[in-house]
């Protein structure tokens, strides 16, 4: 037999690889433009993410209210407003204590690693004092060259929180909006795009809706769960600061498996300081107890097959989103992941080769149902779909 390569294949197989290599060049171009101009738009596309994740926590209070008859306006003003007093009853009552004990938190932490120091000085890691100091020495140089730009931080801070006031106060006006005429997006986006697009992009869009709505309203209640049994095991050993933890572990599921670690070591930093490695040890088997249960048995239970996404690729997508665009960015990596997956997932349908067994089996026709009011992302059916 010649082992002699195909001058033909060759050049088939070159060829083709540098069109694709064309082809995958022109597809990050269009990315990194388009990233680009979300980036330019920013102002206006965080408010509506915010808006967007707070009509899928809302939405089914308002569905709810529609069933019975209420007016879409009437029922996004009820919901908006019954949302606006929970708002104010958790900041008057967990915002202001988990505030005022900030700086105890802070302190309860930095006395945790002092004590870690300590630990680490002795055996079996017998690690150097001077190691340590010098460590310790190169990061307050590093703050105190970086003492001139305090008045450039203080002004930011303080623009800052501006912006987060407006956004907070855009995203609650586009919720109502969204509670009020959600349902008429999708029929509107079909009557304004062209040919097939008309029938793709309306079918990924309720995808995306009804897995954004999944993820938000799972992570928050998984979330308050691990923040009710860590709370109630911190409250028995006698820890202090339980609030601020409970709070500060709610919040944190809302970035999974980075957010878990992070609560988790700050509660023990905690137990350490207060109670001592005995109690420290105890906080930790509760924390891992907790999350194991969380897993295995709350998640599986709430979610039910979940996002689809391996944790590695949750674990890589938060690391990515944090190294990107900070605590922003940690927190949207989930759900941004998870809409990236659906769009794969339907394009890898479309183009999909048909089962010649499926084609031959007749499909049965639907017997025609009640019609139910759709959510901001789900498409209208039956006589809905005609009046809109």
């Amino acid at each position: 037999m010649s082992d002699r390569l195909s001058p033909t294949r060759a050049r088939a197989a070159l060829g083709t690889s540098a069109r694709v290599s064309v082809e995958l060049l022109l597809v990050s171009v269009m990315s990194a433009v388009a990233l680009w101009l979300l980036g330019r738009m920013w102002s206006i596309v965080w408010p509506l993410v915010v808006g967007l994740l707070l009509t899928t926590l809302t939405w089914p209070s308002a569905r709810l209210l529609r069933r019975y008859g209420w007016p879409p306006a009437l029922a996004a003003s009820a919901v908006t407003v019954l949302f606006l007093l929970v708002a104010a009853g958790v900041v008057a009552l967990i915002a202001v204590p988990v505030a005022a004990q900030s700086g105890e938190l802070s302190e309860g932490v930095v006395q945790g690693m002092q004590k870690v120091r300590e630990w680490a000085a002795g055996p079996p890691l017998n690690i150097g004092d001077d190691q340590i100091t010098g460590a310790f020495d190169a990061a307050v140089e590093r703050i105190q060259d970086s003492a001139g730009s305090m008045a450039t931080a203080v002004v930011t801070g303080v623009g800052t929180v501006v912006n987060g006031v407006v956004t907070a106060v855009l995203a609650l006006f586009l919720m109502f909006f969204f509670l009020k005429d959600g349902p008429r997006f999708l029929p509107w986006l079909t009557r304004q795009l062209p040919g097939s697009l008309a029938t793709h992009v309306p079918v990924v869009a309720a995808r995306g809706w009804n897995t954004l709505g999944a993820f938000v309203r799972s992570q928050a209640f998984v979330g308050l769960i691990d923040a009710v049994f860590i709370g109630i095991g911190l409250w028995i050993l006698g820890v202090p600061l339980v609030l601020p933890l409970a709070v500060l572990t709610f919040v944190s599921a809302f970035v999974p498996i980075v957010g878990a670690l992070f609560a988790g070591m700050v509660a023990v930093l905690i137990a350490l300081v207060s109670n001592g490695p005995t109690d420290a040890l105890i906080v930790l088997a509760i924390i891992v107890v907790v999350q194991q249960l969380e897993g295995n048995v709350f998640q599986p239970m709430i979610q039910g097959r979940g996002l689809g996404l391996h944790a590695a690729v949750i674990l890589l997508a938060v690391t990515l989103g944090g190294s990107l665009a900070g605590i922003v960015g940690s927190l949207l990596a989930v759900p941004v992941a998870a809409l990236i997956a659906v769009v794969w997932n339907y394009l890898r349908e479309q183009l999909s080769e048909p089962d010649p067994a499926a084609e031959r089996e007749p499909v049965p026709k639907a017997a025609p149902g009640p019609e139910t009011e759709p959510g901001p992302g789900e498409p209208r059916t039956g006589a809905a779909a005609v009046v809109s």
